[in-house]
């Protein structure tokens, strides 16, 4: 009888362990920013816009999803912008003038931008023809052929009964 309490008491702390851990994780897990405003259509236009702008400091995400203070205050200006009443436009123009267009995950494709675009094509291009001509080299190049007298004195060494001749070095001392 004590060890089926043991038991019941072990599957009861496991029970309740495994809900604090899963609490715990659900609780860890905040990947977007939290309304502030109290308008719910205009907090909507600010994780929608947010959700479109880099985090300078974290670079991997968005500044809905960073907690960096600068994403913060990214979001902040972005809350207050369109709360005066400017449009997502306005707001992506200001931010860019002020971050340039690292700050936007889609830069748009224009000079300053010409090798974030086309730079991953350009490298597989490159690559592609440097594969093509060393290919082609190796097909070029002749591969060494022997005599016929060479052929039957390898096949001979091979099988083992040619004798070895005498080295035509002198003795090393």
């Amino acid at each position: 009888m004590p060890a089926d309490r043991f038991l019941r008491a072990l599957r009861g702390a496991a029970l309740i362990g495994g809900c604090l851990f899963g609490a715990a994780a659900i609780a860890a897990d905040g990947p977007t920013a939290q309304p502030l405003a109290a308008d719910p259509a205009l907090e909507a236009r600010v994780l929608d816009l947010s959700h479109k702008l880099r985090c300078l400091v974290c670079q991997n995400q968005s500044i809905a999803e960073s907690h960096a203070p600068l994403a913060v205050d990214l979001r902040d200006q972005v809350r207050e912008q369109l709360a005066a009443g400017r449009s997502e436009n306005e707001v992506v123009d200001y931010l860019v003038a002020r971050y340039g267009d690292f700050v936007l995950y889609a830069p748009p494709f224009k000079a300053t931008t010409l090798l974030l675009w086309l730079g991953p094509a350009a490298l597989l291009l490159a690559g592609a023809g440097w594969l093509a001509i060393r290919l082609r080299r190796r097909e070029r190049e002749a591969a060494v052929s022997l005599s016929e007298a060479e052929h039957r004195r390898a096949r001979e060494l091979l099988a083992g009964n040619a004798a070895v001749p005498p080295s035509s070095e002198e003795p090393r001392s």
